[in-house]
């Protein structure tokens, strides 16, 4: 069977270049969207130039010019977005909807994956503010692919084990202590993480595959389904060292959480619902979705354990 023509939009950033990576180890004829501003950012460059070399297309086009955008969407059959919500005050996810009136007007696109990847937002309605913008928008977003009728993939990949694994489930680490750490409450909430470029393998595994078409893909790798007690557990045996342990009662992280610059408030109420409520690992998974590491057991995912040798 031919490979799909997949367009990446936000190839140069923490997951994009990885999506781009996994695109390109499946065959699949890649296309990466980018700004003519990012002329003046040289690591950028550098980066795009690195995938045309390794047999990426580039494509030219802005979120403010509506013809580039379905220009280059007419160009492809899967348009993945990874742009960065990390832009709390400007909403920049929300800047995905001009991506939908193009795949709306190209009328092509045989399946659009929009910038998600991580906590379902259709399972946090109640989530605290101001976190709760992060998951309001992508739904906004989602609203607006099936009101058009673009066929889709939801992916929610839990946890970057990059941010979670490495910091010991601790905000603000990212590498692992060797001396202490703090646990948040009574640690003992499960939650589910797994390796960026296993996310990246998974997602591009969606494309073709029409057990995924429309419905949320949950990425759950079993063997990474653990509290926070349990990731650091594997860290001590790792270094063969028990560390000091501190902990946060639930009251002290969320008034913590007062004062914070607004983006470190939105980060902090993600790991509330995560490391405090369990929000990732409380629900099973219905007819409506699907699970990545049942769907595709050929890909070997990456464990923590294993993702934590890499800090030793």
């Amino acid at each position: 069977m031919e490979k799909s023509k997949v367009l990446i939009v936000g190839g140069t950033g923490y997951l994009g270049k990885r999506l781009v990576k996994a695109s390109l180890k499946l065959g699949h004829p890649t296309y990466v969207l980018h700004r003519r501003e990012v002329g003046l950012d040289i690591e950028k460059v550098q980066m795009l130039l690195s995938f045309k070399n390794k047999g990426c297309h580039l494509v030219e086009a802005s979120f403010s010019d509506h013809r580039s955008l379905v220009d280059a969407v007419k160009l492809v059959d899967v348009v993945i977005s990874a742009i960065s919500g990390v832009h709390f005050r400007s909403h920049h996810i929300l800047l995905q909807l001009n991506l939908v009136r193009a795949i709306q007007e190209a009328g092509n696109v045989k399946r659009f994956l929009p910038s998600e990847f991580g906590t379902d937002p259709a399972r946090m309605e109640n989530a605290m503010e101001p976190g709760k913008v992060t998951f309001d928008e992508k739904m906004v977003i989602r609203r607006a692919i099936e009101e058009a009728g673009i066929p889709f993939t939801y992916v929610s990949a839990n946890c970057f084990a990059g941010y979670f694994v490495g910091g010991l489930c601790q905000p603000g680490h990212i590498i692992p202590s060797r001396d202490r750490v703090a646990l948040l409450g009574d640690a003992n909430q499960k939650a589910i993480f797994v390796d960026e470029d296993d996310i990246a393998t998974y997602t591009l595994n969606t494309i073709d595959d029409p057990r995924t078409l429309n419905k949320t893909l949950y990425i759950r790798p079993s063997n990474n389904i653990l509290s926070q007690r349990q990731v650091v557990q594997i860290w001590e045996t790792l270094i063969g060292k028990e560390l000091h342990k501190d902990t946060i009662p639930k009251d002290d992280f969320l008034h913590s959480i007062e004062g914070q610059e607004y983006a470190e408030q939105v980060g902090l109420t993600h790991y509330y619902h995560v490391c405090y409520e369990g929000c990732l690992a409380n629900f099973e998974i219905g007819e409506e979705a699907e699970e990545a590491t049942n769907l595709y057991p050929q890909v070997k995912y990456t464990t923590v354990e294993q993702y934590l040798t890499r800090y030793l």
